[in-house]
């Protein structure tokens, strides 16, 4: 199963968070924030939404930076993702 989404929006999945600190220290999964860096998984036509036209600067493949706690967390043949607006994307990595 794909997903192709609408508009405006943009199809992520979470990179793996740091297990250790830079100091060496593990960390517990309990202790890991939400992941905020993420790989664009699929991405959105753009066009006219709510009355503006949406220009998609987002690509699939790329690694982005995204609001802690934006968007639609869905799971789908076992795999999770998030599907977000891109607006909600903060930068690109690069």
């Amino acid at each position: 199963m794909t997903i192709r989404p609408l508009a405006d929006h943009v199809v992520l999945k979470a990179v793996e968070p740091e297990e250790t600190t830079q100091s060496g220290i593990i960390l517990t999964t309990a202790a890991q924030e939400k992941p905020q860096i993420a790989e664009v998984v699929a991405v959105g036509p753009g066009g006219v939404v709510d009355g503006n036209m949406i220009k998609m600067y987002v690509k699939v493949g790329e690694k982005v930076i995204t609001s802690k706690y934006s968007g639609t967390e869905v799971k789908i043949d076992g795999k999770e993702y998030s599907i977000v607006r891109q607006a909600d994307i903060l930068a690109i990595i690069v």
